[in-house]
């Protein structure tokens, strides 16, 4: 089982920053909804917030939505269809966690950048680990 691994690490109002790494290996930076606290007791107010802290299955599979093959968190209580895809700003994700090479930090701000560049560079890392048979999963602290 090859496990990634998302530290949270940067917690504003409407966003959460974090880091993504493969075993000791940094990939990128992420950015999630805002970290509500979900495993603790925390409200879920829809398209806004993170999912709870804990370890998913990670498959690919092909998205209705973006009409695409996606990484795909699976079994995460209470939402549906979360995955991992690129795109900038807290505006881009419900749920989902986003991939970027850069990550711009201000007070109550936190954006990433070169999305794309980020997103395949992990996706190219997921399809080699399926190609060999072996399955994925992914802890979220």
């Amino acid at each position: 089982m090859t496990r990634f691994k998302l530290i949270r690490k940067i917690f504003l109002e409407n966003v959460t920053g974090g880091e993504l790494f493969l075993g000791d290996l940094f990939l990128c930076y992420t950015l999630e909804d805002t970290d509500r606290k979900l495993e603790e007791g925390g409200v879920k107010i829809p398209g806004k917030t993170a999912i709870p802290r804990g370890v998913y299955d990670l498959v690919l599979d092909y998205s209705i939505r973006f009409k695409r093959i996606l990484p795909h968190l699976l079994d995460v209580e209470d939402f549906e269809g979360i995955r991992i895809h690129a795109g900038n700003t807290e505006a881009d994700t419900e749920g989902c966690v986003l991939l970027g090479e850069v990550r711009s930090v201000s007070d109550n701000s936190y954006h990433i950048e070169k999305s794309r560049a980020a997103f395949l560079e992990v996706f190219k890392r997921m399809q080699a680990i399926k190609f060999s048979g072996e399955a994925m999963e992914i802890e979220i602290v």
